[in-house]
């Protein structure tokens, strides 16, 4: 019997292919921790006794939640970080440097075949590059750190059959929202999902969205295998050709879902849960307060040009807001020297870089009471970007772009 995408990772880890539902402790490539979740890690290490073992080459920091400092205790946990970093020899990518979900891949600690956990729910995302990218909490990211190891119950792998091309208006936010909203918040819980079929429509950029969205489904893990496009990425970050990696064409799955991308609409999530999804004609007509266009599910090249094709010679509706932050210094590096920027600017958004603040209500745009936002994030619960009483709709770029131009929910594919 062939072996899974999952399986194939582990068995280079382990030297041997785990059954589902087995616990196995096995040797991880990177741990990494933002300002978020590393004060807890930082404490269990001191409790453990265990501070003076972190392993640097393979501990990497982020400052990327709450970024620049919005309050005295924030700024006191930066410190704290920097001084760690220095102390123990610590990779520290510092206020500014992006969101460490995209970091993570432009750094090149993203290589095919690698195992990796962060101490973030959306570590997922390195799943695009066919890395095992899982979640933990910063208990056992910091016993990770300074063991090398992490425990792990394997989880089912479920195939995710991708079908056609994606229509004019569609992007990979619209794969993810169409997946999730077919298989509840929990349909995939503890699973690793493996994404194939017609891979080749969708970009890196898109990939990295819909492998940042499977934790959103509960899944333990989101992956692609190992194409042309990602070879070609991972050469470009590391330096040498990539073969294929992929799962063998006899691997055996627990289940199936067939998904026909060429059949979609640009969807949304309404509040109050991502799997509350609509397609955007059935919502379309809502008044919006704010609008914003980045985090680690669509802050990339690829989504802030796509918005900017609706944006450009336009000006956001007066009396809305349109937050747009790109998700690292490179990607607002490279709008910016395309020109791509300006047009955001241009049409009256407030831009700024890498952070995660709007997107977990920490700073650069809560909500206020009753107001509506289109968020190109990955949640939107009660309360996640602001007052309680607010409400968000998750959306693609392209659509958050349509609805700033005209302030209130709107099909994209009218401007296109």
């Amino acid at each position: 019997m062939g072996l899974t995408l999952t399986e194939k990772i582990l068995n280079s880890k382990l030297g041997r292919v785990p059954a589902p539902g087995e616990h196995v402790v096995v040797r991880v490539d990177y741990v990494y921790m933002h300002d978020g979740t590393f004060p807890l890690a930082l404490r269990v290490l001191r409790e453990a006794g265990m501070e003076s073992r972190v392993d640097a080459s393979r501990l990497v920091l982020f400052i990327d939640h709450a970024a620049p400092a919005p309050s005295v205790a924030a700024a006191l946990v930066h410190q704290e970080m920097r001084k760690f970093a220095r102390t123990h020899g610590v990779r520290l990518f510092d206020v500014g440097t992006g969101i460490s979900h995209q970091v993570m891949v432009e750094e090149g600690y993203a290589k095919p075949g690698r195992l990796i956990i962060g101490a973030d729910s959306h570590t997922v995302t390195l799943g695009a590059m066919a890395v095992f990218a899982t979640g933990v909490g910063s208990t056992d990211a910091a016993i990770a750190a300074a063991t090398g190891k992490m425990w792990l119950r394997v989880p089912e792998q479920v195939r995710v059959r991708l079908h056609g091309g994606l229509p004019q208006g569609i992007m990979g936010k619209d794969v993810a929202l169409a997946l999730i909203g077919d298989i509840g918040s929990d349909g995939a819980i503890y699973k690793a999902l493996e994404f194939q079929g017609d891979i080749n429509a969708l970009s890196i950029d898109a990939r990295l969205t819909i492998s940042n969205m499977s934790v959103e489904a509960g899944a333990k893990a989101g992956l692609f295998p190992v194409d042309e496009a990602t070879a070609i990425k991972a050469s470009k970050l590391f330096g040498r050709s990539y073969a294929v990696l992929e799962p063998d064409r006899d691997a055996e799955y627990s289940d199936e879902i067939e998904l026909e991308m060429n059949r979609l609409e640009p969807m949304v999530a309404a509040p109050p849960s991502v799997d509350n999804t609509k397609a955007v004609t059935e919502v379309e007509g809502v008044e919006v307060d704010q609008i914003f266009i980045g985090s680690c599910t669509n802050g990339r090249f690829e989504d802030f040009a796509e918005a900017a094709k609706i944006l450009k010679g336009r000006r956001v509706r007066e009396g809305v807001r349109c937050i747009a932050i790109p998700a690292s210094r490179r990607v607002f590096r490279a709008l910016m020297e395309t020109g791509i920027l300006d047009v955001f600017v241009s049409a009256g958004c407030s831009v700024t870089y890498g952070t995660c603040g709007p997107c977990l209500g920490a700073h650069f745009g809560l909500l206020g009471e009753g107001e509506v936002a289109v968020s190109t994030t990955n949640r939107n619960f009660v309360g996640r970007m602001g007052h309680a009483s607010s409400k968000v709709y998750l959306a693609s770029p392209l659509t958050a772009a349509a609805s700033a131009v005209e302030g209130r929910i709107t099909d994209p594919r009218k401007y296109m």
